[in-house]
């Protein structure tokens, strides 16, 4: 099937005052306009995939933002609103009082024919989640899965923001025979998702941006009523999600496990260890890398049990070719290139080929330039790590740039320019704890293990089985543990509350911990 695009955009035009159209008009590039924005005292902007062009010479009024308003429907509690049997959306900045005084009017596209590298896993019934960052075309996909899987079964949409189905009471044609349901306020998602199974016998749910722990339950509820969900969650790729405690069910879940002795020699573990805590709501998760580029993980359960482990199952990447044609090829791990190395030679699993140290073999503190990673979370990793790394702002005082295998591919300046230089380059798999530690442990020569799944977790936890012992053992009325982040946090007072003791949190980020009590 051919890609085929419509995107109504005389209809966005047309809400417009008449010299904003005019120019919109005569500025063409219909194909990459991404939405026009206007702002109260700022001249009116139309931005493009590759650039931004001003409309107005001439300061937005508060005349002209009402010339719109009172041109599109009405906006929701999420301060969204659209233009009736189109898919574009309005989206509104208030000031305190209410008012609205800015507006960005994206450029919603039916984009016929995007399934294609997926459309086999999409008909085979199993449940899918798709991921990706935002602007990827997550919505977009999501829209032609509804209209493909109606064809031939029972769908229903449960369109939060009317984004799937766009505005107005009778949805857009590029949902084609799929039902769809809208919701009033977005805290009732998951609501919604129960009503449309039980009032409307769907073969099929589609959702679009499952966000809370409610909207995860009744994602699993869902499933485990026999019927094929297609969902999107927040977040790029399948280890970002197993991060999120809140969405973590949606693949599973992870709790905390003590293993026997035997078992524990046996997986070359340390005793209390991270698990799946149940089977995952969703069979396959679909990585949208771009608009052509897809990682599947047909495994779901596999795919979690494998990064528990510190270990990474290849995902099947699929491509769709200028000639239409859709190739597959397993996935191949990162590994660090520096500039002057072959780009030929095949990547493996993200860390320094070599140690950065002084001229005598020595450590030394390493300045390092994050591109695209979490501050925060680099700077508690090496503070816990004890090892001297100073983050700066530019490549000028740089040794050496730091960043992830999904902006390395993207090859943007920054990369680039440090490679023109000839500064190095490390490339992590993922942005998570587990990668900057192991990356940390490269660069300073640590001696830490590579192959007890995930380290610091490991070590939160062993922390507090330690503590739960002493307390319960009456040897200690409470006990302190070390610093950790929220979610280990959160991990650690589960822990507590499974054995029956109290537990809180105290001091501020990042020395934030958690103590251990006995209950009184």
């Amino acid at each position: 099937m051919t890609i085929r695009i419509t995107d109504d955009i005389d209809a966005l035009i047309d809400v417009f005052p008449p010299h904003i159209g005019a120019a919109l008009r005569e500025a063409g590039h219909f194909d990459s306009l991404l939405e026009v924005v206007l702002d109260l005292g700022r001249v009116c902007e139309a931005r493009y995939v590759e650039h931004e062009l001003a409309l107005t010479s001439e300061d937005v009024t508060q005349e002209e933002i009402d010339h719109v308003v009172a041109r599109i429907g009405d906006f929701g509690e999420d301060n969204r609103a659209g233009i009736a049997r189109t898919l574009h959306r309005i989206s509104a900045i208030r000031n305190r009082r209410g008012h609205i005084v800015g507006l960005t009017c994206r450029v919603g596209r039916a984009v016929y024919g995007t399934i294609e590298v997926i459309e086999d896993i999409v008909r085979s019934g199993k449940s899918l989640l798709l991921l990706g960052r935002p602007g990827v075309g997550k919505t977009t996909m999501l829209r032609e899965v509804a209209r493909v899987l109606a064809e031939k079964r029972r769908v229903i949409v449960v369109d939060t923001s009317n984004e799937i189905g766009g505005d107005g009471d009778i949805p857009h044609p590029a949902v084609g025979r799929a039902r769809r349901m809208q919701v009033i306020t977005p805290s009732l998602q998951h609501a919604v998702m129960i009503e449309a199974v039980e009032n409307h016998m769907p073969e099929v749910i589609v959702i679009d941006e499952i966000g809370t722990e409610l909207e995860a339950s009744a994602a699993r509820t869902i499933a485990e009523r026999g019927v094929q969900l297609v969902g999107t969650a927040h977040g790029n790729t399948l280890d970002n999600l197993m991060m999120n405690p809140t969405l973590s069910d949606l693949v599973g879940g992870i709790q905390s496990v003590t293993l026997g002795d035997d078992e524990a020699r046996r997986r070359g573990t340390q005793k209390s260890v991270l698990e799946r805590k149940a089977p995952p709501t969703f069979d396959v998760v679909i990585e949208i890398q771009d608009r052509d580029r897809v990682a599947v993980r047909e495994d779901v359960a596999a795919s979690v049990d494998a990064l528990l482990r510190g270990r990474n199952l290849p995902a099947e990447i699929r491509v769709r070719t200028e000639s239409g044609e859709i190739e597959k090829m397993q996935e191949v791990p990162l590994r660090i290139q520096s500039a002057g190395e072959d780009a030929s030679e095949p990547l493996d699993d993200g860390y320094a080929s070599a140690p950065v140290t002084s001229g005598n073999g020595r450590r030394k503190a390493v300045r390092m330039y994050p591109y695209g990673l979490n501050h925060n979370r680099l700077r508690q990793v090496s503070r816990r790590l004890g090892v001297s790394l100073v983050m700066v702002p530019d490549l000028e005082h740089a040794d050496a740039l730091v960043t992830v295998r999904t902006y390395y591919r993207k090859r943007p300046a920054a990369i680039e320019e440090a490679e023109r230089r000839g500064i190095p380059v490390y490339v992590l798999r993922s942005n998570t704890e587990t990668q900057m530690e192991r990356f940390l442990a490269e660069v300073f020569e640590l001696d830490l293990p590579r192959d007890t799944g995930t380290p610091l977790m490991e070590v939160a936890l062993q922390d507090a089985r330690r503590a739960i012992d002493q307390v319960i053992s009456g040897e200690r009325t409470s006990v302190q543990l070390s610093s950790q982040d929220a979610m280990l946090r959160k991990m650690q007072h589960q822990m507590a509350k499974e054995a029956n003791l109290f537990s809180r949190s105290s001091g501020a980020e990042p020395q934030r911990r958690v103590t251990i009590y006995a209950n009184r």
